[in-house]
């Protein structure tokens, strides 16, 4: 009998990838080929006693999460050149490698987890590793050792939230108590799985209706109008997540009195990109 072994942990055996989490990036971005075919489950058995042709195209990012950033920060025209910046559930670090690729002067870089960053970001001076911290009660004085809370100019302007199993709104007031008093951007992945009540989460994890979607986005919305931060725009995620839920990334800004939301038309938008990620993915399952 031929001895097979999961593509994830083949590729990392096999020394083409340092981690199993940077192996299953790639392989969800279609960036590897087995034999000329893309293959995009890191479940996939490969047959270890058949020589394989192995072709891993180039990752830009440490991670999948880049990807994601990346469409938000091209999408909502940010331009994050000399700003500091929070990274919220940075995990691997996709989203941080994204943002110091575009200008970012310094990150800090906070997840529950530890020692999950990738080392080449753990080991640049712009990144400021902050681990085994709640992003949900994190204080300033503990998130910023580096400078005194009297320098709050010097608190980060621009935020990313990637969160799991926690709704960004149980969140969302937190961060703005770590950011800058007088400028605060935020983009968060909304994952409509942790943000629906349980009844409405299926046991496979997958919300597949688009009204949840709707409903879920709307509530973040209504949320943040509370604590003085208005929607700015909204599109979906490139890539879903592991299990196949549509993600979506809302732009978010501390609310200015000249400007007024016009929650009509952000509802309309609501309608139109749930509608256009539903129809995207559903036509283009290899991304699932």
């Amino acid at each position: 009998m031929n001895k097979k072994e999961r593509l994830d942990n083949y590729l990392v055996a096999n020394g083409y990838f340092d981690t199993k989490n940077q192996a299953q990036g790639n392989i969800l971005a279609g960036k590897v080929k087995i034999n000329g075919e893309i293959l995009t489950k890191s479940g996939t058995q490969i047959n270890t006693e058949k020589p394989q042709i192995i072709e891993i195209e180039s990752m830009p990012y440490v991670s999948r999460g880049g990807f994601k950033i990346e469409k938000a920060l091209n999408e909502f025209n940010i331009n994050l050149q000399d700003k500091i910046c929070l990274d919220a559930g940075a995990s691997t670090g996709g989203f941080t490698d994204c943002m110091l690729q575009n200008g970012a002067a310094k990150i800090y870089a906070v997840d529950v987890g530890y020692g999950q960053i990738a080392w080449k970001l753990r080991n640049n001076p712009k990144v400021v590793v902050i681990e085994r911290t709640n992003i949900r009660n994190v204080k300033p004085e503990e998130a910023y050792k580096d400078i005194t809370l009297e320098e709050s100019n010097n608190f980060a302007e621009f935020c990313t939230m990637d969160l799991s199993f926690i709704s960004i709104t149980k969140v969302l007031g937190n961060i703005k108590n770590l950011m800058n008093p007088e400028k605060q951007e935020i983009v968060a992945l909304i994952k409509p799985q942790f943000e629906a009540g349980k009844d409405l989460v299926p046991k496979s994890g997958v919300i597949k209706d688009k009204n949840i979607h709707v409903n879920v986005i709307k509530n973040i919305i209504n949320f943040a109008c509370t604590i003085n931060l208005s929607p700015v725009n909204l599109v979906y995620s490139p890539i879903q997540g592991p299990a196949g839920n549509i993600e979506y990334l809302i732009h978010l800004k501390k609310s200015n009195t000249d400007e007024i939301f016009d929650q009509q038309e952000f509802e309309k938008l609501i309608t139109e990109t749930t509608e256009k990620a539903h129809e995207h993915f559903n036509s283009n399952k290899i991304n699932k």
